[in-house]
């Protein structure tokens, strides 16, 4: 009997596991089981310019880096009832955004940015930060973030039914406070001093702990 994914069902019996057939199951569940399972996740501090220059800033957890060259980064991005978020909204029209890192510090505020608001309220002045200009690109960024990519539009991807937008955004620039220390000989940042943040399921983040550090075989 095949399964219908080009592969024939185990003979292990599945006494003692939960096999669940995600085709029959509820979006809801679906997402639940997924972002409890695809853990933890970075956060995408995401800022952007929207109608008459009024800045938007809202934390998206489907976020990656995708690839180093070009460095690319990908924020999957849900639409509401009504059509598109702001967020998507003001990307497609300034082709730019910033990627902010949300760090231990910034948790608290970072919450205060996943409100949903119209569209004519500032994020910025919700939670009591400041936006700045990015010099790279047409998007403003966090003033007093430690870490933040300046991205342009490179590519949309629709994704199903939800639906959801892959925006795929080109790294021109990285801002990094001067008082961040980088790994002695490479350019790569201490993640002990940066402290980041990630998201887990339902109101839970991972916050920043032990670090352990294993080199690669041969």
């Amino acid at each position: 009997m095949s399964t219908g994914y080009g592969k024939s069902p185990s003979p292990k019996s599945d006494e003692g596991v939960r096999s669940i057939d995600t085709s029959e199951i509820s979006a809801s569940e679906r997402y639940q089981l997924l972002t409890s399972l695809v853990v933890p996740r970075p956060i995408g501090w995401i800022s952007t310019w929207g109608s008459g220059d009024t800045p938007n800033l809202a934390p998206f957890s489907y976020f990656s880096a995708l690839s180093h060259a070009p460095i690319l980064v990908g924020v999957s991005v849900g639409h509401r009832s009504t059509g598109p978020k702001d967020t998507l909204i003001n990307i497609r029209n300034r082709l730019a955004f910033c990627a902010n890192v949300v760090t231990a510090s910034q948790l608290d505020v970072m919450n205060l940015t996943s409100a949903e608001v119209d569209a004519a309220v500032d994020e910025f002045e919700l939670a009591g930060l400041k936006a700045e200009p990015s010099n790279r690109v047409d998007a403003p960024y966090v003033d007093g973030c430690p870490a933040v990519l300046e991205c342009v539009l490179e590519q949309e991807v629709a994704l199903g039914a939800a639906p959801n937008t892959l925006v795929i955004g080109r790294v021109v620039g990285i801002r990094l406070d001067a008082s961040l220390p980088l790994i002695k000989g490479r350019s790569e940042v201490d993640p002990e001093a940066l402290l980041p943040v990630g998201r887990l399921s339902g109101i839970g983040y991972a916050m920043p702990g032990g670090i352990r550090k294993i080199a690669r075989p041969g």
